[in-house]
Parts: structure tokens; sequence; C-alpha cells
């Protein structure tokens, strides 16, 4: 007897009773949870993308735009969460806004990072044998960037899911944020626990498809030479 109450600290045993017992209700909230993670993630890479294009093409627009990124990322996520929530409601909108406003700064930042990482010999001869500046980006640039990319993006997914915890925590109808939020006013850390540890290992899961992702993409010996 170690003399704890469990309603401080339950047993890792107790935890995992409770995720056998509540494993309907858990998968059922895991769900919603998957679903703003994966969608706010692809609208995240999608705009990052789209993004660090256009400020590698218009070094301008970069020196405009990027302190202002900057200044986005000391915006407090517990006061923005609420506002995201009271203006598009309890619905899949705004746990996909809050994960992509979350996730697309280390994205973008890791591929300016990787265009900026290219071998200006190679850009050199590449310009010199009249290839286009499209051409070199597509040839050279870009191809550079992807290890760059491939590490803002396990970042960024871990970000990911932590992110769509927390918009449900502020505002949603279902999702492991709304079990944990429950669990919590019902005092059962047990079960607050349990959806903790599903959170985790839903996190792991998508941590390791990137790196297989990375592993297709760049091929194995690529992959270790970068590490």
């Amino acid at each position: 007897m170690s003399g704890i109450s469990p309603l401080m600290l339950p047993a890792p045993s107790r935890v995992v009773d409770q995720i056998v017992q509540n494993r309907a209700l858990l998968w059922a909230n895991t769900i919603p949870t998957v679903k703003a993670t994966c969608a706010g993630f692809a609208l995240s890479l999608s705009v990052s993308f789209g993004l660090s294009v256009a400020l590698d093409f218009m070094p301008r627009l970069r020196r405009a735009l990027f302190p202002i990124f900057v200044v986005s990322q000391t915006l407090p996520l517990v006061a923005i969460a609420p506002l995201v929530v009271l203006w598009f409601g309890f619905d899949l909108t705004p746990k996909i806004l809050i994960v992509a406003l979350v996730t697309f700064f280390p994205m973008l930042v890791a591929l300016v990072d990787g265009y900026e990482a290219t071998d200006r010999e190679i850009e050199d001869l590449m310009r010199s044998m009249g290839a286009s500046r499209l051409q070199v980006f597509r040839s050279a640039r870009l191809p550079s960037a992807m290890p760059y990319f491939f590490a803002g993006l396990r970042i960024s997914i871990t970000y990911a899911v932590v992110a769509a915890i927390f918009a449900e925590y502020v505002g949603a109808r279902a999702g492991l944020g709304i079990v944990i939020l429950n669990a919590k006013n019902s005092f059962r850390p047990d079960l607050v626990l349990a959806a903790v540890v599903i959170s985790s290992l839903l996190t792991l899961c998508l941590f390791g498809c990137t790196a297989l992702l990375q592993r297709v993409v760049l091929g194995w010996r690529d992959v270790e030479g970068h590490r």
C-alpha cells in the first residue's frame, strides 16, 4: 500500500482497466480528434508549402511578412482558441483552424531554411547552363529543403494532436478533449490518464507515419545520411 489516494494518483493498472472498460467511449472520441488533427495538419501543410515558395521567389515579401509570422507565434493559444470557437462554432472547423495555426510555423521555417541551404555552386552552374529560376527551384532548392521539411514535419505532427485536444477542451461536441474535460469534472483521474495514454499513442503513431514517409521519399540511405 502506497498510501496515495486513487483520486490523486491512480495506479497504472487502474488506468489500463479504464482503457479496457471504456474502449468504446475512447474509440468513439478518438475518431473526431484524428479527423481534426489530419484535416488541420493537411491545411497547415498546404499553406506553409505555398507560402514558403512565395517567400522564396519574393525576398521582399519574406522580409515584410516573416516578422509578422514570428509575432503570431507569441500569441497565447489559451486566449486565441476560445475566440476561434466563438467565431466558428463547435463543429470541426475551429479545431482544424487551431491545429493549422499551431503547426504551420515550424514547417514554414524548416522549408525556408532548407531553400537557403542549397549549394550555391549548383545554383550557379544551373544558371550558367540557362536554367530558369523555376527550374533551379525545382531541381536544386526544393530537393535541398526536403530533409529540413521532414524535420519540421516531425516537430509539427507532435503539436497537432495536442492542439486538436486543446481545441476540443475549449469547446466541442466530441473528442478526447471532451473525455478529459468530463472525466476531470467527475473527479476521474484514471479516465483522464486513460485518454492521455490514447492521445500519446496517437501522437506516436502519426510521428511514425511521418518517419516512414521520409524514408519512402528520401530513401533509406538519404535518411541515414541526414541523421
